[in-house]
């Protein structure tokens, strides 16, 4: 981690840090970032995490809950003003009055939730304050993945960016960048309109990567997928050269542009992204669409696998002492957590697990993380089907049961985004690891994907709407602040 970091921005964090810890002396605090690869389902497991434990879900595996111990929780000013709010009303009202998922994260934002409880522990009732504001930090994970970038030069992001579009996955998607890219001489005279070309032909190969048919996921820089405020600044009118590791840039060159521009990206974008935020997290839970990149093949799965581990080597994990945790914050405790449950029986659940389990496992020995406890889910944030069986000839088979978003299509079916339909959608292998082995075959999608609407909430006897259903939304909730509510 120290390569992410100056002794400058060192003591800009221990500054941050200080003030935090002298303020969380009467008003505890716990930062808890959220983040993931697009469509894992951030926005919706933030949103449904705050309705659940705001109006009282059913959360049987949340302790503090379940045992009464919560007095009150509510939304309240968030700490940071220079951060969007996340915007957890319309996401609400997306989820329940309209009945369509909200848009998905395309920029950081940040909320506050603050749960008054009584304390398990009679000791700790005499010294706590039985309030915890839990500040939600919400962040594409594709700016995660810049992280790595600040301790590699522009030369050896070149010369791993064509090492891995030359790749059997990519190959095809990167190639009109890579010919545009060889037809340019690095040595020349810098070119703006050559650069924005090469910039936008790449960001057109790596939104290519990101497609369900390829479901890749390793794809810095992670502002050319989501650039917010920085659409069209020079600081992403960049992109890799053909040159090598060792090769030193003319001045006035397209290669001295491109690298200017590039350590300018990790300047002003990259660093302070790490230092305002990342720097700053307590908790974190990582989401991933395992089951779009089981569809895509064991390129997909093996590129998950590889994102995740540069994901988690960007985190400070560990576990302070009281000296310490005055002036730097460590991760103790990361989730992985596979979304998207309730696409597959409940049967098929403890495998989908053990593949995020065999994912994270790879990843955590290859991002060589220690001192946090690391922790796999499958889960669902909002449940959008509910179970049954359907007879076919003499046989039985267990079915999915929701209302396809219209447009969806089963075989010749088109749905009109009313009609409830019952889906099987296959099974998960036993075999895990073949998932992951290469094959030339042609891929055939395991998991017969429909995409639902949310549910329909019903209403309670005196009108008030239920909380929104899930699947083992209150494990993840116990695990990432469950004890800070002992």
């Amino acid at each position: 981690m120290a390569s992410f970091t100056s002794l400058t921005d060192e003591a800009l964090i221990a500054l941050d840090t200080l003030g935090e810890r002298a303020t969380g002396i009467f008003s505890p605090s716990l930062r808890l970032g959220v983040t993931g690869l697009s469509r894992a389902g951030k926005t919706v497991f933030i949103s449904s995490l705050v309705h659940n434990i705001i109006h009282g879900g059913r959360l049987p595996l949340f302790e503090a809950q379940k045992s009464g111990r919560i007095s009150a929780a509510r939304l309240e000013q968030q700490p940071d003003d220079d951060v969007p709010r996340f915007q957890y009303e319309d996401h609400i009202n997306a989820l329940v009055r309209d009945r369509i998922w909200p848009e998905s994260t395309r920029a950081i934002s940040e909320m506050r939730l603050t749960i008054e409880y009584e304390s398990a522990s009679g000791w700790n009732r005499l010294f706590s304050a039985g309030k915890l504001s839990v500040d939600i930090i919400d962040y594409p994970g594709e700016w995660l993945l810049d992280l790595p970038l600040l301790g590699k030069s522009y030369q050896q992001f070149s010369y791993e960016a064509f090492d891995l579009a030359r790749s059997a996955e990519r190959a095809d998607l990167s190639e009109q960048w890579r010919t545009i890219a060889a037809g340019a001489d690095a040595n020349g005279a810098a070119d703006e309109m050559l650069a924005r070309q090469l910039s936008e032909s790449f960001a057109a190969y790596l939104k290519a990567c990101k497609e369900d048919e390829r479901a890749l996921s390793t794809l810095p820089p992670g502002r050319f997928l989501m650039p917010g405020d920085l659409d069209g600044s020079p600081a992403l009118t960049f992109a890799p050269l053909p040159v090598s590791i060792d090769d030193r840039a003319k001045s006035g060159s397209l290669h001295a542009m491109m690298e200017r521009r590039y350590e300018a990206y990790k300047t002003h974008v990259v660093k302070p992204f790490f230092r305002n935020h990342i720097a700053r997290l307590d908790r974190q839970i990582v989401l991933i669409d395992a089951l779009q990149a089981m569809n895509a093949g064991p390129g997909a799965l093996l590129d998950l696998e590889r994102a995740l581990s540069e994901i988690l080597a960007c985190f400070r994990p560990g576990r302070g002492n009281v000296l310490t945790d005055l002036f730097a914050r460590r991760i103790d405790r990361i989730l992985v957590a596979a979304t998207k449950a309730d696409h597959l029986h409940h049967e098929s659940h403890n495998r989908l697990q053990q593949i995020v389990r065999r994912i994270a496992d790879q990843a955590i020995r290859r991002a060589d993380i220690s001192g946090a406890s690391i922790e796999v889910l499958a889960m669902s944030a909002v449940r959008a089907t509910r179970e049954g069986t359907v007879k076919q000839g003499r046989e039985t088979l267990p079915v999915i049961i929701g209302t396809p978003i219209k447009g969806e299509t089963i075989g010749d079916e088109k749905f009109d985004g009313k009609t409830e339909t019952a889906v099987f959608p296959g099974d998960l292998p036993t075999d895990i690891d073949s998932l992951f082995r290469p094959t030339d075959a042609p891929v055939e999608p395991l998991i017969r994907f429909v995409r639902f609407r949310p549910p329909k909430i019903e209403m309670s006897d005196d009108g008030v709407k239920l909380s929104l259903p899930h699947i083992r939304l209150d494990r993840a909730i116990e695990y990432l602040i469950g004890d800070r509510l002992a």
